[in-house]
């Protein structure tokens, strides 16, 4: 069961506008986030939740999505996420492991949210002083990565890599995604 909610989890850069993301459902993705795995059960990790239409759009503007793809506009317009979540470090809090936590943190919360039915993007191609400017964090709290997330607009199907793990899009504009095989990664 892990294995298939692993796999169905994708990242998605192409969103259905027409279905919101409530804060609710943040609020319950950032809930099932904070109760992973921290190193030193330091917990360093705060979340700023964003559903307002600006923000999100300005966000949109400041982030870069698909660098193995740039030919395409992602995410494309009229296609935008509907949400975000700031995942930050608080500055009194953290160590130097407060990444590692984010990975598994953004894990979770990813899992839950293709659970929920939504898809999302992890993005770390933006300029974390400009995002804590526009989200009014203040100095304490440091964005590490930002989550796009919303409703789906695109397939995305994982294949085995034959060399290249570069991902593209195909004939039909579906997303693939070449994993490498198990016997080329054990040593």
């Amino acid at each position: 069961m892990i294995k298939e909610a692993v796999t169905a989890s994708r990242t998605v850069r192409t969103f259905d506008e027409s279905s919101p993301v409530s804060r609710e459902m943040l609020l319950s993705l950032i809930d099932t986030a904070r109760l992973s795995p921290s190193a030193m059960n330091a917990q360093p990790l705060r979340y700023k939740p964003v559903t307002d239409k600006d923000t999100v759009e300005t966000l949109v503007s400041m982030t870069k999505y698909g660098g193995a793809l740039p030919d395409l506009k992602l995410p494309p317009d009229g296609h935008h996420p509907t949400a975000f979540i700031a995942v930050c470090a608080d500055t009194e809090v953290t160590g130097r492991f407060a990444m590692f936590d984010a990975g598994l943190a953004c894990q979770s919360l990813m899992l839950k949210a293709s659970e929920e039915g939504i898809g999302g993007v992890i993005l770390a191609s933006f300029v974390p002083e400009k995002v804590a400017e526009l989200l009014s964090l203040g100095e304490r709290y440091v964005p590490l990565v930002l989550i796009a997330l919303g409703k789906p607009d695109e397939q995305v199907r994982l294949t085995n890599a034959d060399g290249s793990t570069k991902y593209y899009r195909d004939e039909n504009n579906v997303h693939v995604v070449p994993k490498r095989r198990l016997e080329d990664i054990i040593l």
